[in-house]
């Protein structure tokens, strides 16, 4: 029984001091991209990319919830174009507006979390020419409270889950 306990001290001690140590190292400061290549060019990948609604279409995160409910507001493909979508726990609710549009090459968009934590961040989809296709590169910025830099690396798993999901079914969409 006193192993058992030693052990388990031992595990708690280690969970502190990893929690002290990433409160401390880690960065507020949170970057996440991944990037395909899909075989097709910009200006048809830009289809799938270029509005809110399009990319809702593929996007891993709305395709959580089958019951996701989304208003869209604003000219599709324009600054402005947004959304708001409320859905279950595992989707929570939000906005996304587009704040800026370089046809065929970019499109920069603000989230803003409602629940199930109130959060903000920054999304970009950057289209450049690789080959014969489409480098598209989907990228993400937030600032990170201190218990989410604790769950840094969880939340990259997840982060790198969702984006390849998400870039799959963007790629096999724009190369049909």
């Amino acid at each position: 029984m006193k192993t058992i306990l030693k052990i388990l001290g031992v595990i708690i001690l280690l969970l502190v001091v990893y929690a002290i140590i990433a409160m401390l190292a880690f960065s507020k400061d949170y970057h996440f991209e991944k990037s395909v290549v899909i075989n097709a060019p910009k200006e048809k990948v830009w289809q799938n990319v270029g509005s809110t609604k399009a990319m809702n279409v593929w996007n891993p995160f709305a395709k959580a919830d089958p019951n996701i409910q989304i208003v869209y507001s604003g000219v599709q493909g324009t600054v402005g174009d947004s959304y708001h979508w409320k859905g279950n726990k595992d989707v929570g609710e939000g906005e996304q507006t587009v704040t800026a549009v370089v046809p065929n090459e970019k499109v920069s968009s603000d989230l803003h979390f409602i629940e199930p934590w109130e959060g903000t961040a920054k999304a970009n989809f950057i289209l450049t020419p690789e080959g014969n296709g489409t480098k598209v590169t989907w990228t993400m910025d937030n600032e990170l409270t201190s218990v989410m830099k604790i769950m840094k690396p969880m939340m990259d798993m997840q982060m790198d889950k969702m984006f390849g999901q998400g870039l799959d079914d963007l790629k096999k969409l724009s190369e049909q």
